[in-house]
């Protein structure tokens, strides 16, 4: 069933991408992958970008030099060491450890993270990708310590900011910056190659603010076991290693999720998502209210 949204001072918004229903749907992508054209100048090659679009990620091995990281990795442990920050409202904090699992919106928290926004290397791939300028949806930063530290389940993001934070289309894409060294044992980011291809429409109502329990643990748009199961079978899972510096670029609704780090050895990264200043968030397609604005952005200025 097609539904239409309206906002103050715009016209209806035709939902592409039912969610949040009685039951689960399974709908091909109606956007496309690549918004721009294929030989836009840029830091990813035209190869790169083919790859992008064909497998909805796209690893680079070493976007940042050690001293780099070694910047940003301080900034991030002053944040989660700060008391006011844990005290702030955009930070998440790990229900088993009771330490700083997440800061929102470091962008502007942080101006050393803000560079790291406005960083060619960085924001002139989305500009790529998505074939306009663009601005941040959200921005934060990881941390996942060792001995238990729990994962992320699978989960599709743009189910999520489509139906939470209202973005219309799927032209919305995110980079995940390793801070630390990125080991197959502990709770790296796993993504269904090709799966951004397909929607996966969840079954179930969203509750009232339900961000405040889903940062924690997914609960609402969770994909079902079966769904799991067949596109896994059909996609395989990629799971991906590296140094720190490394960053992955993936699609906004690719299948992805994380394990839990049960290793010594943390995992800490910085999470941007950009999204085309020609997709402007709406009202949520199927939340009760918006989600708070250091998740989900209604500042769309564009990123210079």
């Amino acid at each position: 069933m097609t539904t239409h949204l309206t906002t103050p001072a715009q016209a209806p918004v035709t939902d592409l991408y039912p969610s949040r229903g009685k039951t689960e749907v399974s709908v091909p992508r109606q956007d496309p992958v690549l918004w721009g054209v294929p030989d836009a100048p840029g830091p990813f090659q035209p190869l790169d970008l083919q790859s992008f679009e064909r497998d909805g990620f796209f690893a680079v091995d070493q976007l940042l030099a050690d001293d780099e990281v070694s910047v940003y990795r301080q900034e991030l442990d002053r944040l989660v060491s700060d008391p006011t920050m844990r005290a702030d409202e955009r930070s998440i904090v790990e229900p088993q450890s009771q330490e700083i699992r997440t800061v929102f919106e470091v962008h502007r928290i942080s101006e050393v993270f803000a560079r790291l926004v406005r960083d060619e290397r960085i924001v002139g791939r989305a500009r790529q990708i998505l074939g306009s300028d663009v601005y941040v949806h959200q921005s934060r930063i990881n941390v996942k310590p060792g001995f238990g530290a729990s994962g992320f389940y699978w989960h599709s993001d743009f189910e999520t900011w489509h139906a939470e934070d209202g973005l219309p289309r799927m032209r919305t894409v995110s980079v995940s910056v390793a801070l630390t060294e990125n080991y197959d044992t502990n709770g790296g980011l796993m993504i269904m190659p090709g799966s951004h291809k397909t929607f996966l429409g969840c079954a179930g109502a969203t509750p009232k603010d339900n961000y405040k329990k889903s940062l924690q643990m997914q609960d609402a748009g969770t994909p079902s076991d079966e769904a799991l199961t067949a596109m896994a079978s059909e996609y395989g899972i990629k799971l991906f290693t590296g140094r720190a510096g490394s960053a992955t670029w993936f699609d906004c609704n690719a299948m992805h999720g994380s394990g839990d780090n049960i290793t010594p050895f943390p995992r800490s990264n910085v999470f941007i998502v950009f999204n085309s200043v020609e997709n402007e968030a709406v009202e949520p397609f199927s939340a009760p209210v918006r989600r708070p604005e250091f998740i989900g952005a209604r500042d769309f200025t564009p990123v210079r």
